[in-house]
């Protein structure tokens, strides 16, 4: 499955909850008629006064043809749609959204760990949009990632979902990835990963630390943005894809 994940900043003169208002109830709705998006769901941030972002917007393409066929551009922070849905809510994000501070990341998806079934919706979810150490070049990164730290992280304690996001076009992507942690709870997500909302944290359960003392052998730490917040479900039509 293809997603295509916007980080979104809000312009100056709007507050966080004005934001949070025209998103929901004007952007949204014309979001999830887009051409092709088969799933679409929204974060909002659990501490919005220290998150590094307003929310994150995540739609779902069943091929990467189709996601770009919508979107109008392969990778670039923006992007020109021609279908008349898609343009349409380009348009409209010029209306809540600083366009320069929104990164994008479009990317294949991969499930290591689901214990809801694919319900995600109102669950809690640590995203960690991952740049590799300098040195190293995204294909070793990738492969460490998928070697070593991955089955750590899936067992970290309390997480009942686990997927990573790969990139499509590594050499143009803002990100060397995403790896996404669900919990049930935001007492379980703060108790995992020891922090409420900073960019790094000090776990102290067992394989929470473990993989918190794995991340400084392949992540340049200070360049990766961390995001705490709820998901909310608004459109799946994917049907019985494996995860979903």
């Amino acid at each position: 499955m293809f997603k295509h994940v916007a980080l979104l900043v809000r312009q100056d003169d709007l507050t966080h909850e004005e934001f949070v208002d025209y998103w929901q109830t004007t952007h949204t709705p014309i979001a999830t008629d887009i051409e092709g998006v088969v799933r679409y769901q929204t974060v909002l941030p659990t501490d919005p006064e220290h998150a590094e972002f307003d929310g994150l917007a995540e739609l779902y393409f069943e091929t990467l043809e189709d996601l770009h066929e919508a979107l109008g551009s392969e990778g670039s922070r923006d992007y020109d749609p021609k279908k008349e849905v898609a343009a349409r809510a380009r348009e409209d994000v010029d209306n809540f959204l600083d366009i320069e501070k929104r990164p994008r990341f479009i990317g294949e998806e991969k499930v290591w760990k689901d214990e809801v079934d694919g319900d995600t919706d109102g669950l809690y979810k640590h995203s960690a949009f991952l740049v590799r150490k300098d040195g190293m070049t995204h294909e070793e990164f990738r492969e460490y990632w998928e070697s070593n730290h991955s089955p750590l992280a899936k067992d970290i304690e309390g997480v009942v979902r686990y997927q990573t996001v790969y990139p499509t076009d590594p050499a143009n992507a803002e990100f060397d990835g995403v790896a996404e942690l669900y919990f049930e709870t935001l007492e379980d997500l703060h108790e995992a990963l020891g922090s409420e909302g900073s960019r790094d944290y000090d776990p102290t359960k067992e394989i929470a630390a473990k993989a918190r003392a794995d991340v400084d052998n392949f992540l340049a730490i200070e360049k990766r943005p961390r995001f705490i917040g709820r998901e909310r479900l608004v459109k799946n039509e994917i049907g019985d894809v494996e995860g979903y």
